[in-house]
This record gives structure tokens, sequence and C-alpha cells, in this order.
């Protein structure tokens, strides 16, 4: 039997003319739309895509680069407009395996989760070819993300193998997301904000020759700044605008306790260093107690966010759909069969789309 469900797969496109054309080759037929966006590439890497000629693949041109970021965005507003229920998000160097697709959109059609992304760091085999300043830097920036985006139960924040549902996708403003590297970062900070439920999905890394775009010095100097600041978003509206509970109370007495002792504390130090004299023990005391019973504050405050991760209730949990017909998945590779078999979505009938426009994205065809 098979499922109604519309599935896009969305492919930012910026000089990567020598793998577009593979990477689309290597998309199930079963999909019923490839949304390619060349976001200014210089080697108009979307030109390739269209020397395929197939009436499935739209190609989105954009006057001015806006990072990745950006031609994701682009590539969802054109899967909603088309009507997909799900969008993937693949990357076109070809570093994303195509294989996966059923075990990203399985939990999707299950209503088992909004949003599926790739978690690299559970294949300690894949680890090895994964570059280890690429490693290091993952998995500090992922205690990062749990903390500014609220998902404790996620890693991997930067893995762009992604799908998500449109019931989620709707209610997201995409025009308030990051359009460069911090993308995939802020769309969890907002995925929180809407309650989405997020799931990881494990899926081994593969590198070939390609180089990546994103360097260290960026994420240590653009993504720190932007988290405290997606963080601070999220305690204000989460804590304080949509909720008041134990966490904002928490919140509201730790910060200020903990700050005012840090500081008095300081003070006191540089002024024992200047005049030679120490602080007596009631001085010491005045400073250690409030920094500790703050600091527990803080404890349990981080205590409630991580128990409030947004999850499925008992009712949402139910499978209301019946089993996917994925033959093409299922003949490529045994997906997902320690849980179940997730077979391809198979279209009745060839969609004719050439000539559709995007919103506030121009585009051009040979």
């Amino acid at each position: 039997m098979t499922h109604s469900e519309k599935i896009a797969v969305v492919i930012p496109a910026y000089k990567v003319i020598g793998q577009i054309r593979e990477v689309i080759l290597s998309i199930p037929e079963s999909i019923d739309y490839i949304i390619v966006v060349d976001d200014n590439c210089p080697h108009r890497s979307g030109k390739e895509a269209e020397k395929l000629n197939r009436e499935d693949v739209i190609v989105i041109y954009h006057e001015q680069n806006q990072g990745v970021g950006g031609a994701v965005i682009s590539g969802y507003r054109k899967a909603l407009e088309l009507g997909c229920d799900i969008a993937i998000k693949m990357d076109g160097d070809g570093q994303m395996n195509p294989h996966y697709i059923g075990d990203l959109i399985g939990p999707l059609l299950q209503n088992e989760a909004d949003y599926t992304k790739g978690n690299r760091f559970r294949d300690f085999r894949a680890l090895r070819s994964m570059p280890k300043v690429r490693l290091f830097g993952n998995s500090g920036l992922s205690f990062l993300v749990k903390l500014a985006s609220g998902y404790w139960n996620i890693i991997d924040p930067t893995n762009g193998y992604t799908a998500i549902h449109r019931r989620a996708l709707e209610k997201l403003n995409l025009g308030k997301l990051s359009k460069r590297y911090f993308f995939e970062s802020d769309m969890l900070i907002h995925l929180n904000l809407i309650d989405a439920i997020v799931k990881d999905i494990n899926i081994p890394a593969k590198y070939g020759y390609e180089k990546s775009s994103l360097s260290i010095t960026k994420i240590l100097y653009q993504f720190p700044p932007k988290l405290i600041k997606g963080l601070a978003k999220r305690i204000l509206l989460k804590y304080f605008l949509y909720d008041f509970n134990m966490a904002s109370v928490y919140l509201l007495t730790g910060v200020p306790i903990f700050t005012a002792s840090v500081l008095f504390g300081t003070m006191e130090w540089i002024d024992s260093l200047i005049t030679g004299t120490p602080r007596s023990a009631g001085t010491i005391m005045l400073v250690a107690l409030p920094i500790i019973m703050s600091f527990q504050m803080l404890l349990q405050a981080i205590s409630i966010d991580i128990n409030s991760i947004p999850r499925k209730s008992g009712a949402q949990a139910t499978n209301p759909l019946t089993p996917l017909d994925l033959p093409e998945f299922a003949k490529s590779q045994e997906v997902n069969s320690h849980k179940r078999r997730i077979k391809c979505l198979q279209s009745d009938q060839p969609v004719h789309v050439s000539g559709i426009g995007t919103p506030d994205v121009p585009e051009y065809r040979s």
C-alpha cells in the first residue's frame, strides 16, 4: 500500500559541479521532487543539474550568495509551495548516503518525530575516518548547542543530513533563521520554541576529497555569540513568556545572586592583593555561601530544562499510518532492519513541474 505523502530532497549547490550530477542520480526515483538551489555558484552548478533534463528536478537560482542556510530556506519554501509533506536536506558534495533516506523519513511518517537529523558519532568505525579536528570541534559544539537549543538528547549538531515534516515547517518563521553556517544550530533553537520533536538517526559519515568551507576559526568566533543570543531568546520565551515554572524561579533567583556574589568576591580578592590585607572568614563565607546556593539553583533549572525536552504524548505517539511501500529503498539495502523495514514511497504518475515560480527567489532556466 502506498502513501499520499509527497517527499522532496533539497540540495544547496555551491561549487559542487563535479558531484551534483552523481548526487541527483543516486537519489531514489520514488522521491517526488529534487530541488537544487544554485546559491550564485561561480561554476553554475545548477546548469549541470538542468542537463539531466528530468521533470522531477527543479533548479532555483540565487542572484546573490545567501549561504547554505539561505539556500535550504529557499528549497523549503519551494517544497511547501509544491505541497510536499517531507523535505530532506542533502548536501551536493556527495558526503550524504541516500540509502539512509528511509531511516530519516521513517520517524516522520510514523508520527514519532517532526524533525530528524543524522548522527555520525555512534559509528566508531566511521569516526576513524573523520578528521580529528572536526571530531573534537563537533564534540565541544554539541554541548553548547544542547544548552542553547534545549535538545539535550541530540548530538552532532552541525550534521546537515536532515528531514523535516510539513507540520513543523509551517510553524517556523523561515525568515528568522540564520542563513549561513549557523543554520543547523539555529534551526534546533527555533524548533524547540515550537515544541517540535527532534530525533537523532545514526548515519555514518562519508568523507572524500572535497574540502569543507566551514573552518574552525569561523566556529570559534561566530558560533559562541550566536549560541548565547539563542539561549537568551529561548529562556525568555520558554520560561517567562510562554510559561512560568520552578525553572523560572530558580533562574530569577540564582542568576542575580550568582553574578553579584562573583563580582563582590572578585572585588574583595583584588582589594586584598592591592592592600596586602587578608579578608576575614566572615567575608569569605559571605561570598562562598551565595555562590554555592545560587549554583545549586542553576543546576536545578538545568535539570528541569533537560526534563522538558519536547516529547510525544501517548496519544500523539500512536501510529495512524500503514506500512510504507518503498521498493527502491528495500532493494538497495535493509533499511533500519533492527526496528522495522522502511519501504519506498512510489508515486502513481510522474508529475510535470517545470515553470513553477518560487516566492522571493528568482528562477532561470536554459
